[in-house]
């Protein structure tokens, strides 16, 4: 089928570049950003948040209000102010060649360029290139981390390393100050996770994970959103207790971050999370779904 990129103006956020292929449907912010804002089977709802009401902010010190817009959006880690949340205000480049479509906002104030790229399949998936890219003139040290802000009502399932290492441990769980063990949103097994969304939660719970079979799956409405990402290397270093994958839920939404090496890029470096994301419809309930999911491993 033949790749559609198109402007269009979605929502309150202004104007927006649409990639379409006639079975799946994917909206990224053009004013502001960027975010994929909006990623679909064709004529469905929306998998990815939408803040249209710019309930999360941030004001930064010195540097105006960081929104979060929602949907899919790139930081840098650690999580500090003010750099993490330096605001993406202003309106966004975009080029469409040889069917990828880039995305690139101005750069930081911290010696940054962040760019996102997205090519799509003729099917029901997209590639995704999440890049940050040091332009000062010294080292820098950081990790990439890609946050996909996920609608509301779904369940989220998170595989967990089965590896048998006898003596030492396989599986790498970290734990937020406000996160309480006992929420009854999450659900951990011997061999996977799961995190609810659920609207009337009056309390935030994160987590992160050492996930090495590289995917996790979110189930909303009649849509399985499966992300697909690099698994988990040994010598890499990851960020908050060696995690390469976390998750958040609040009331509103509920977040897939990955994080990449956290280490020194040098001037001219860059350092990159890529992802695929798969979206299809299905009849059956997060439970059959998840159900599916323990036998195909």
């Amino acid at each position: 089928m033949t790749i559609q990129c198109h402007e269009i103006s979605y929502q309150n956020f202004g104007r927006c570049i649409c990639l379409e292929n006639g079975v799946i449907k994917l909206i990224a912010t053009l004013d502001v950003g960027p975010r994929i804002i909006y990623f679909a089977t064709r004529g469905n709802e929306n998998i990815l948040f939408e803040d249209v009401r710019r309930d999360f902010c941030e004001l930064t010190k010195g540097y105006g209000t960081w929104y979060a817009y929602g949907g899919h959006r790139l930081w840098s880690a650690p999580e500090v102010m003010p750099e993490t949340y330096y605001p993406d205000n202003s309106r966004v480049d975009w080029t469409f060649t040889d069917g990828v479509l880039t995305l690139t906002p101005k750069p930081t104030a911290f010696g940054k360029q962040f760019s996102i790229s997205i090519a799509m399949s003729d099917g029901n998936s997209v590639q995704i290139r999440n890049e940050i890219r040091n332009i000062s003139d010294a080292p820098a040290l950081f990790a990439p981390w890609s946050v996909t802000g996920l609608a509301s009502g779904g369940t989220e399932y998170i595989p967990l390393n089965r590896t048998q290492t006898g003596f030492l441990p396989n599986r790498t769980m970290a734990l937020w100050s406000y996160s309480d063990v006992q929420d009854k949103r999450f659900r951990l097994t011997d061999s996977y996770a799961t995190l609810l969304h659920d609207p009337q939660a009056e309390t935030a719970f994160k987590a992160g994970f050492n996930v090495t079979e590289g995917y996790i799956v979110y189930c909303a409405g009649n849509q399985i959103f499966r992300q697909r990402f690099d698994g988990y290397d040994e010598a890499v270093q990851y960020p908050d207790f060696a995690c390469n994958f976390e998750t958040y839920t609040n009331k509103h939404f509920l977040e897939c971050e990955l994080l990449g090496a956290l280490r020194e890029y040098q001037p001219g470096e860059s350092a990159v999370i890529a992802e695929t994301w798969e979206i299809h419809e299905t009849n059956l309930t997060p439970e059959q779904v998840i159900a599916s999911l323990i036998q195909e491993r």
